[in-house]
């Protein structure tokens, strides 16, 4: 598969800018711009689902992925909750299975993911709550649900540690399994996270799994935008397996769709909020 095949079918995207409102139509030289950062993010794999054809799920997407990967090289790849489907012992062979996707995987908690948090270090090398920077971009993982399966807003003194930290960083990328605005039938309010969030002006986008139906772009307040990405399992949702790509261009701005999963949809293009004064 080549550039050109990926590059076929892609639609006209719109530019959203730091307040939200529409600013220009992007054009085939916003898609040719330089890449300097790209990642993929999918979520609900639910691997282990009764009635569900949950290894061959792991196949199409790692036969989607990896033919893009080879054409448009991603720095990584996150699973963002959900990898199994209640029984923690599931975890186990669903790591090391989905581990062969890229060198470099990532994976939040899901409420499905059952287990505890020494057998999440155990299975993945990383705890629940989990940052990581990879080329001046910050990468924040967090926990939003429970053993037991009960949704939980984003741990809000963790997040505070971290995004102090990181505020000189160019971007920072965060993926929850739960969405923490109650915007979907399945997402949560989380206002003390809100809050948080828009006081960082180098919080890029945040990412969402658990709403299966869910495939568009969310804005926070006009300033920070949330992505959803379908499924790549799981016995209900839209009607494909896909997977979302985000890339940073060296404008500045942040372009990102879905792959659905060999062609592209839904593309936008974020510019960078602006900072505070």
């Amino acid at each position: 598969m080549n550039r050109r095949n990926f590059l076929s079918g892609v639609s006209a995207a719109i530019v959203i800018s730091a307040c939200g409102r529409i600013a220009k139509a992007a054009t085939a030289e916003h898609f040719g711009g330089k890449t300097i950062f790209r990642f993929a993010i999918g979520s609900d794999w639910h691997y282990g689902e009764p009635g569900t054809s949950y290894e061959q799920y792991y196949a199409d997407l790692e036969k989607a992925f990896q033919a893009y990967d080879k054409v448009y090289p991603c720095s990584f790849f996150v699973l963002n909750g959900d990898v199994i489907h209640n029984d923690p012992q599931l975890l186990t062979p669903a790591a090391a299975m989905f581990r062969k996707l890229h060198p470099r995987v990532f994976t939040t908690r899901g409420n499905h993911d059952m287990v505890t948090p020494e057998a999440w270090q155990q299975a993945w090398g990383f705890p629940l709550n989990h940052d990581v920077m990879i080329d001046n971009q910050v990468i924040l993982l967090g926990d939003t649900a429970t053993q037991t399966g009960k949704y939980v807003s984003p741990d809000v003194p963790w997040f505070t540690e971290k995004l102090e930290q990181y505020k000189d960083a160019a971007n920072i990328f965060i993926f929850v399994h739960i969405t923490p605005v109650k915007w979907t039938k399945h997402g949560i309010d989380a206002p003390e996270f809100q809050a948080l969030i828009k006081k960082y002006p180098n919080v890029r986008a945040v990412f969402n799994g658990h709403d299966h139906d869910e495939d568009g772009v969310k804005i926070l307040d006009q300033k920070i935008p949330f992505l959803f990405d379908s499924h790549v399992g799981g016995s209900w949702g839209t009607p494909y397996h896909g997977f979302r790509v985000v890339e940073l261009k060296a404008d500045g701005t942040m372009l990102s769709f879905v792959m659905n999963p060999y062609t592209k949809q839904g593309e936008q293009t974020f510019a960078r909020r602006a900072a505070h004064k």
